[in-house]
C-alpha cells in the first residue's frame, strides 16, 4: 500500500530538521552554477553553446573559481543561516577571479601568448560572474526560505517596533530575523533625526516617536514589543520612551552596550528586559575623585555595618584607592563570610588581599570595639551599622537605642581618643521630623556625634533615602510577590518615598567625608519622590502577568506618608557640587547633650519601652509618634502643656 507523501515528507523533514548540509555538496553545487553560467555566458555572448576552445575556457575559469572558493570558504556557512558576512565572500571569490581573467586577456592580447578563443572576452567573462553572483546568492535565498517554511518548528509571531534606526537598529533588525523561537515582524522603526523620516530601512518605514507609541498605531499594528536599539541613549531619555511604552501596555527590552556583547556579535537573547531600577535611576552623579583619593589614600579606614548594602559598596570603592588597609567591622557573620568570599575571589582586588581586614563585633560592645581602636588606630570611620527596619525598631526601642543611639556614642567617643582624623556617620531621611523610634534614634546619633566634633576629630553626618538593590527595600519585596502570583501590597495609596541607587549613595559618604569640616550635615538633592503604588504598578507591567492585584494593607506602626530630608527649621546652602547640599541645623552643647544621654541611659536600664520612649520625645521634641502605641504620649504632652 503506497504511503501518504505527505506524512513521509513530514517525516524526513522532522529527521533531518537539525541537519547541515555537508561542505563539499555546497561547493559541487556551487560549481555546477558556475558550469551553468559559462554555458549561458557564452551563449548569449557568441550565440552558441560550443567553440573549439570552450573545454579549455571552462578549465581555465573553473580552476581560477575553484581556487578563490578555497580561499574565501564560500562552502563552509550553514546556508540556513547565510548572512550579509557569507554574501560579501561569494562577491570577493567572484570579482578576483574576474580581474584575472581580464588580467590574462590583457596579456593574451598584447603578447598572443595563447590563441584567442581559449580566454573568455571581458565581457563573457563579466556576465558569467555576474550570473554567479546571482546564483549563488538566489540559491542561498531559496534554501533559506525553503528552511524556514519546511524544516523549522512553527514559531510565535510576535510584532515589534524597533527604538533607532541607526546601525544597532539595523543589527538588531537582522538579529530578528535569524530568531528560531519567534517569527518578529517589525512594523517600523523609530527615529529622533528628522532626516531619515519617511526612509525605509529593509523595507520598513522610518517613523517619528508620537506617531508610533500612540494607542491607535499600536492597537492597528498589534505592537506588542518595543526594542531600545540606541545602546548609548542618556538614562532620562530611556526612562521616559520605556514609561510610555509600558503606558501602552507594551513589553520594553533594550539592546545592551557593544561591550558586552559576546564575541563582538548580538543575538536576541542578549536583549535585555527593562527592570524597575532602569525606571527610577538617574543619571548618575559625576564628581572628582581626586577629593576623595587625597583624603584616603595612605590611610587606615573603619567601616562599621561592612557586610550591608552600603557598607559592602563603601569598602568595594575604597578598595579602588591607594588606601593603607580598610577594616571591615560587622556582627552579622553569614553576610561578612559572604562579602569576605566576594572580595577575596573577584580579580579587581586580589592585588589588595593585604589591605583588607575582616573583623566580627557588635558596636554597643565598648569593650571589643576599643580593642579594633587600639589594635588598627582608624584614621578614617564610616559608620554604616544601625538597625534599620522601621516596624521592628518600633516593637523593639531598647534594641534600637541600645545600637543606633550608643552603638554610635561608643566608636564617636572612640574615635575622639584614638584621634581619629574624620568620623562620617550615614544617616537617613527619616531622622527628619521622625515619626517612628529608628527614626529618633538615627536623629539622636546625629545630634551626639555633630555636638561633639572637635578641631583634631571631625564628625559629619550624610542623610539619604532608600537605596535601590538593598535586602530591606521594597521592591525585592515585591518581587518575591509577583513569584507568587501576588497581590502586591502597599501600606497607604498616597505613600511616596525617594530612591537612588547603592553606588551612587556610596559615592556620596565618601564625597562629604572628603569636603566636610566638622559638625556638617550633608543632603543629596535625589530628585522627586516617587509614589509606592505607581512602582508596584510598573513592577506588574514589566513583569507580563495579567490580574495581578495590589492591596492597600494600611501604614505600618511609626510610618509615614512622606519623607523629608530636611526638618521644617532647617535650610541648606549650596556646597561644590550642585547635588550635594549643606544642612544648616540646631546646634547642641556638649554638656547638654552629654547629660541628656546619661538620662536616658538610666530609661534605657529599665526595660520600659514608654519610658525609652518619652525620654526620647524629650530630647527630639520633633518627635511625633504615628500610628504607634506611643502616640499617646504625644497627647500626654499635648495635655500637660494646655
Amino acid at each position: 500500500m503506497m504511503k501518504n507523501p505527505k506524512k513521509v515528507l513530514m517525516k524526513f523533514v522532522q529527521s533531518y530538521r537539525h541537519s547541515t548540509v555537508p561542505r563539499w555538496i555546497i561547493l559541487m553545487a556551487d560549481m555546477s552554477m558556475f558550469v551553468v553560467a559559462f554555458v549561458l555566458a557564452r551563449a548569449l555572448s557568441r550565440g552558441t553553446f560550443f567553440g573549439a576552445y570552450q573545454l579549455v575556457e571552462l578549465c581555465i575559469g573553473a580552476a581560477l573559481t575553484l581556487l578563490c572558493f578555497l580561499l574565501f570558504g564560500t562552502y563552509r556557512g550553514i546556508i540556513r543561516h547565510s548572512g550579509l558576512n557569507d554574501i560579501f565572500n561569494i562577491v570577493i571569490s567572484c570579482i578576483v577571479p574576474l580581474v584575472v581573467l581580464w588580467g590574462c586577456n590583457y596579456v593574451n592580447n598584447n603578447w598572443h601568448i595563447l590563441p584567442p578563443d581559449c580566454l573568455m572576452s571581458y565581457r563573457e567573462s563579466t556576465m558569467l560572474y555576474a550570473m554567479l553572483i546571482c546564483m549563488m546568492v538566489m540559491s542561498r535565498l531559496a534554501a533559506q526560505r525553503f528552511y524556514n517554511d519546511y524544516f523549522r518548528h512553527h514559531r510565535i509571531e510576535r510584532r515589534v517596533v524597533i527604538y533607532g534606526a541607526g546601525a544597532a537598529g539595523v543589527i538588531t533588525y537582522n538579529a530578528l530575523m535569524q530568531d528560531q523561537i519567534y517569527e518578529y515582524k517589525v512594523v517600523a522603526f523609530i527615529d529622533d533625526d528628522v532626516m531619515k523620516l519617511g526612509q525605509h530601512l529593509n523595507g520598513v518605514p522610518v517613523l517619528g516617536y508620537r506617531t508610533v507609541l500612540s494607542p491607535k498605531f499600536i492597537k492597528k499594528k498589534q505592537v506588542k514589543q518595543l526594542i531600545i536599539a540606541i545602546p548609548s541613549i542618556r538614562l532620562i531619555q530611556k526612562r521616559a520612551i520605556s514609561n510610555k511604552a509600558l503606558d501602552l501596555g507594551l513589553e520594553v527590552k533594550s539592546v545592551p552596550h557593544i561591550n558586552t556583547w559576546i564575541d563582538g556579535s548580538f543575538g536576541v537573547n542578549q536583549l535585555e528586559s527593562a527592570k524597575i531600577e532602569d525606571l527610577l535611576e538617574r543619571e548618575s552623579i559625576k564628581l572628582d575623585n581626586s577629593n576623595v583619593r587625597r583624603e584616603v589614600e595612605g590611610k587606615v579606614v573603619l567601616v562599621t555595618g561592612a557586610a550591608g548594602s552600603i557598607g559592602s559598596e563603601i569598602c568595594r570603592q575604597l578598595l579602588r584607592y591607594d588606601i593603607a588597609k580598610v577594616v571591615m567591622l560587622d556582627q552579622a557573620e553569614s553576610p561578612m563570610y559572604d562579602l569576605q568570599f566576594e572580595l577575596r575571589n573577584t580579580e579587581q582586588f586580589k592585588g589588595v588581599l593585604s589591605k583588607m581586614e575582616f573583623v566580627i563585633a557588635n558596636v554597643k560592645d565598648k569593650a571589643r570595639i576599643e580593642e579594633v581602636f587600639n589594635m588598627y588606630h582608624p584614621q578614617l570611620v564610616y559608620h554604616a551599622a544601625a538597625y534599620k527596619h522601621v516596624p521592628f525598631m518600633e516593637e523593639n526601642p531598647y534594641e534600637a537605642v541600645y545600637v543606633n543611639v550608643f552603638g554610635t556614642k561608643n566608636l564617636a567617643d572612640l574615635a575622639i581618643k584614638y584621634g581619629t582624623e574624620k568620623f562620617v556617620m550615614i544617616s537617613t531621611d527619616k531622622a527628619v521630623n521622625p515619626t517612628n523610634v529608628m527614626g529618633a534614634t538615627k536623629r539622636m546619633a546625629e545630634i551626639y556625634t555633630q555636638s561633639h566634633s572637635t578641631e583634631k576629630t571631625h564628625f559629619i553626618t550624610t542623610r539619604f533615602g532608600n537605596v535601590l538593590g538593598s535586602n530591606g527595600s521594597v521592591i525585592p519585596l515585591f518581587k518575591k510577590q509577583l513569584a507568587a502570583g501576588g497581590p502586591l501590597t502597599v501600606t497607604h495609596k498616597d505613600i511616596t518615598r525617594y530612591f537612588m541607587t547603592i553606588p551612587e549613595a556610596c559615592t556620596l559618604v565618601l564625597e562629604a567625608g572628603a569636603i566636610g569640616a566638622g559638625s556638617d550635615i550633608f543632603v543629596f538633592d535625589m530628585g522627586h519622590p516617587v509614589k509606592i503604588y505607581d512602582l508596584a504598578r510598573k513592577m506588574i507591567q514589566l513583569s507580563g502577568l495579567k490580574n495581578i492585584e495590589i492591596k492597600e494593607i494600611g501604614l505600618r506602626p511609626g510610618e509615614k506618608l512622606y519623607e523629608e530630608l530636611l526638618a521644617t527649621k532647617e535650610n541648606t546652602i549650596p556646597t561644590r557640587h550642585p547635588k550635594i547640599m549643606h544642612a544648616k541645623v540646631r546646634q547642641y552643647s556638649v554638656a547638654d547633650v552629654d547629660k541628656e544621654y546619661e538620662k536616658l541611659w538610666d530609661e534605657l536600664e529599665t526595660l520600659d519601652d514608654m519610658r525609652i520612649v518619652a525620654k526620647m520625645k524629650e530630647i527630639v521634641p520633633e518627635f511625633v509618634s504615628n500610628n504607634s502605641v506611643y502616640c499617646q504620649l504625644d497627647h500626654a504632652g499635648d495635655i500637660g502643656n494646655a
